[in-house]
């Protein structure tokens, strides 16, 4: 029985306004303007909130009223991925076919293999498409296309796969231009809008290790001549927490800024160049401030701030397109034991700074 394959996507979604009747059953519609509360989810995503399970129910959806000669466009269930392509559309009539990157954006899904070739074929077929359209094209965003065989696909439903442009603001350009793609829609940018949108989740992931960080050099901090000495721990857990938040914001907000003109290829190494720079300001405004250390306690400090801040702007490798996935374990597999050195080197120098 046509449409019975599978679950349809529900229609009491938040986001579904109504429903089209189709061939095979009611494919919820979606609004191509935002609500206050699509608005608010993605604000409390983009801080980490929820980030794992804002997904909508993989499947059909239909934007406007189309009809059987409607374009197909194939998006991933990340709601974010979801509401940027729906947003653009504005009057435009389509369908979207989404599928189960479980709550994973394009990009990432392609390389981890949950938006690919099996997936497309199983939507496309669970969805009954070839009863809903006259046409067998189904456009796949371009950021899409390192997990998808198109000949494959064609061969299995028919459908022929078109990649669209990298980015949704160009889809209403692309679809007039009779799905053909300009060389600025395939060209893939990285630009500071880009990199600073995804400080927040990372200055979210990170607060919790900063703060147990801070705790725990803050405690130690009073070990030393003595044994042990609160004062010596309020004291020097300022400088500790000078050098969290320095490595913080070093890796996860300088580093993005600064990225095309901080020399290095990898995240990792551009990160310890950023953090050495925000070593040496931290203490250079220290010792000007009349802040009294012994160099052994500065030198953990800078070494933390340098280590810290490698580690935190290796996470925008994995986000970034400039880099594969093999590139992304590549780097890991490199820098990771030098980054745990570092930090190993510090916390030895942070202990010997109790007597030095």
């Amino acid at each position: 029985m046509p449409g019975s394959k599978v679950a349809r996507p529900r229609l009491d979604q938040p986001f579904v306004t109504g429903a089209i009747d189709t061939p095979t059953g009611q494919v919820p519609v979606v609004s191509s303007v935002l609500s206050w509360a699509d608005r608010v989810g993605g604000y409390k995503v983009r801080w980490g909130f929820g980030r794992y399970t804002y997904t909508v129910d993989p499947g059909l959806y239909a934007v406007g009223t189309p009809d059987d000669r409607s374009p197909v466009l194939v998006s991933a269930n990340y709601k974010l991925s979801f509401d940027a392509l729906r947003r653009e559309l504005g009057r435009r009539s389509a369908w979207i076919l989404a599928l189960d990157t479980r709550g994973i954006n394009v990009w990432c899904a392609a390389g981890k293999g949950t938006f690919g070739t099996d997936e497309v074929v199983h939507r496309v077929e669970s969805a009954d498409l070839p009863l809903t359209v006259s046409h067998n094209v189904i456009v796949l965003p371009q950021l899409g296309a390192p997990g998808v065989n198109g000949p494959e696909v064609r061969r299995r439903t028919r459908f022929r796969v078109v990649y669209g442009p990298v980015r949704a603001a160009d889809v209403p350009a692309f679809l007039d231009a009779g799905m053909r793609a300009t060389a600025e829609m395939r060209r893939v940018r990285f630009t500071l809008r880009d990199r600073l949108v995804l400080v927040p989740v990372e200055i979210a992931n990170e607060l919790k290790i900063a703060a147990i960080a801070t705790t725990v050099v803050a405690l130690v901090g009073g070990v030393g001549s003595g044994w042990y000495s609160l004062a010596r721990a309020a004291d020097r857990g300022l400088i500790g927490l000078a050098a969290v938040l320095g490595a913080l914001f070093a890796g996860t907000v300088l580093t993005p800024l600064l990225l095309p003109w901080v020399p290095g290829r990898m995240f990792s190494t551009k990160g310890a160049i950023v953090g050495a720079v925000a070593a040496a300001a931290l203490f250079a405004k220290a010792a000007l401030s009349g802040v009294a250390s012994s160099p052994v306690t500065l030198a953990a400090a800078a070494l933390f701030v340098i280590a810290g801040s490698s580690f935190g702007a290796m996470n925008f490798t994995g986000t970034s397109t400039y880099t594969s996935l093999h590139g992304v374990e590549k780097e890991m597999r490199l820098v990771m034991p030098w980054q745990a050195l570092g930090a190993a080197v510090a916390s030895v120098l942070w202990i010997a700074g109790g007597w030095y």
